[in-house]
């Protein structure tokens, strides 16, 4: 259970019958400036040790030359690649501080003369293609079965924080005008207004409409934030926090056109946390875009993605923090070694719903992903592979979130939406699914949410556009 988990509301955790596996063809060590350079010319990033002088520890930007002259290695990095900026030699480094240290959570440090041991004690490693064809890990029942496991059986419904008595509440329900399991309301439930301020993106009557459009896939760039699973470390029913976080996020992407250090993702455990749309017991996808409007989301970087509710209000802390040495020990939190911290926000200019496969594809094939609900059926529960999924339901009851990536058309003519879910890679095709369109298939044509992304944070009160 180390390797892999899925959880379920109310059951202890288990391991995946099976799971897909990463391996390396050959690695070795590389040390000194040239062979290093040239590893990484030829193969990508390599691994390094360096030592961590406080001054690399408060560093905020440009090129880090150490002058303490401390070679003692206690930390690992990436080395991404090098440069020459007015005549100084540089690494360009990544570090695993979160994004709101250094340059983006990258640096550059002087290249040529060891500094902080840099040069001296570096590994490569050259992937096995698991991917062209997937390997997979089946599991044996020795594992399943191993008393190592985590049999814990976690609250469910979870407690959560309830801000009206400031007291932590066990719910007797788990959205309870939905089915079993549901982890959404339908959009704008909670939510009294949406914010247009600009025409929607259906009304352009010149636009042709493109036959496909896959965001993993545009023009050779994929567009993406990583695939998540909201049911990990234990049961979790965020999809409403997964699905909005990272259709928003893949438009930061878009926007950016990838030209931000490493492909944005949004922290869906701040979500959580400051209860915006909901907790772990299920929410409204709209309020998220709303949160993101009013307050900013931020870099998944912020925090830890543990699938747990605060029992306490929300503070700054909870939103973006930093924690120092030493580790705590079992059983403790360590939030006494943690501190809030700033960084980016991303925010939302404009928020609204929308509805039907005509006006849900000029909205993806524009501006990106968007977040759906759907009725996720005990069939669908079960969906592996590339099958062009279709259950209909006269009336489906929207329980389940997941974000629209895009859309294709077979050699047969034959429609079909690409769904982004957040169970984990290990379900559907690498968390990923095809849905046949136009027959509102477990009801992902019925009620959609959509968000425009912006650095800036936009104006308290913008005027509604009306349609």
């Amino acid at each position: 259970m180390e390797l892999c988990r899925n959880c379920e509301p109310g059951e202890a955790c288990y391991v995946p019958d099976k799971f897909r596996v990463y391996g390396v063809e050959e690695f070795g060590v590389v040390t000194g400036e040239h062979e290093m350079m040239r590893q990484i010319y030829h193969k990508g990033p390599i691994a390094c040790g360096i030592a961590v002088p406080q001054a690399l520890d408060d560093y905020t930007g440009g090129i880090f030359c150490d002058q303490s002259g401390d070679l003692e290695i206690v930390h690992d990095i990436s080395v991404v690649g090098y440069g020459v900026e007015d005549g100084q030699k540089y690494w360009l480094v990544r570090n695993s501080w979160g994004t709101h240290w250094g340059e983006d959570g990258f640096f550059r440090v002087c290249r040529g003369t060891n500094n902080i041991a840099i040069e001296s004690d570096c590994s490569w490693a050259n992937p096995k293609d698991t991917w062209t064809e997937p390997v997979w890990h089946n599991t044996l029942d020795e594992q399943k079965e191993d008393p190592r496991n985590d049999y814990t059986v976690y609250d469910f419904p979870q407690p959560e924080y309830d801000p009206t008595t400031d007291q932590v509440i066990k719910p007797d329900h788990f959205l309870s005008e939905t089915p079993s399991k549901a982890c959404r309301h339908r959009a704008f439930t909670s939510a009294n207004d949406y914010i247009k301020t600009t025409p929607y993106s259906w009304e352009d009557e010149d636009y042709e409409v493109p036959e496909s459009v896959d965001w993993r896939d545009m023009n050779g760039k994929n567009y993406m934030s990583w695939n998540k699973n909201q049911h990990i470390p234990q049961y979790c029913g965020s999809c409403w926090a997964q699905a909005t976080t990272s259709a928003l996020a893949d438009r930061f992407n878009i926007m950016n056109d990838l030209k931000t250090a490493s492909p944005v993702g949004l922290d869906a455990q701040v979500v959580v946390n400051c209860q915006a749309g909901g907790s772990c017991n299920g929410g409204d996808p709209a309020l998220v875009y709303k949160w993101a409007n009013e307050n900013g989301l931020q870099h998944s970087s912020c925090m830890n993605y543990i699938a747990k509710n605060l029992d306490h209000a929300c503070k700054d802390i909870d939103v973006c923090r930093d924690c120092t040495w030493p580790p705590p020990a079992v059983g403790e939190s360590g939030i006494d070694g943690c501190r809030a911290v700033k960084d980016t926000k991303y925010y939302a200019s404009e928020y609204y719903p929308l509805s039907g496969a005509h006006k849900m594809k000029v909205e993806i094939a524009k501006n990106g992903p968007i977040e759906c609900g759907i009725e996720a059926t005990a069939e669908f529960d079960q969906y592996f592979g590339k099958d062009i999924y279709h259950q209909h339901l006269d009336d489906p009851q929207l329980n389940h979130a997941i974000s629209v990536v895009g859309y294709g058309v077979t050699e047969d003519g034959e429609e079909y939406w690409i769904g982004r879910n957040s169970w984990g890679t290990y379900w559907g095709d690498y968390g990923f699914f095809y849905m046949k369109m136009y027959h509102n298939n477990l009801g992902i044509e019925t009620d959609c949410v959509a968000a425009i992304p912006t650095y800036d944070k936009p104006e308290s009160q913008p005027t509604i556009f009306e349609q």
